[in-house]
């Protein structure tokens, strides 16, 4: 069974930096894409970042590229989210996702595609 955990969330003040980390069990990260969203109440979940399984292409939604940053590291089984200048929109529930379908150098921004997901971390942004 595919679990996920993310930690790293917390309270920030505009314009600070948080790093968001997503283990995941056995081979889960190397074999899977791997994406971060986020949700606020009464919202979607909106779809942040993704990376692929061979950590040869990344994917941004508009509003977080040149901020967010997303990436791995296969010995730790581990995908983070570096969050720089971070602003009061950005407050939401951050979670990691799997998704098993894309093939190499390959992922995507659709929610549906992604069949496993973990708890999620909160993360506030306010002065």
């Amino acid at each position: 069974q595919v679990q996920l955990e993310e930690s790293g969330g917390g309270l920030a003040q505009p314009g600070d930096s948080l790093s968001l980390s997503c283990v995941g069990s056995g081979r889960t990260v190397l074999s899977h894409a791997m994406g971060w969203f986020r949700q606020v109440p009464g919202r979607e979940r909106q779809f942040l970042a993704a990376i692929s399984w061979d950590g040869g292409k990344t994917l941004y939604e508009d509003s977080v590229k040149g901020r967010f940053t997303i990436s791995k590291n296969d010995p730790r089984k581990t995908v983070y989210l570096q969050m720089n200048s971070l602003k009061p929109e950005d407050t939401a529930v951050y979670y990691c996702a799997a998704e098993p379908y894309s093939g190499l150098k390959q992922v995507t921004n659709i929610t549906d595609r992604y069949n496993y997901w973990g708890q999620g971390t909160q993360v506030t942004v306010s002065s």
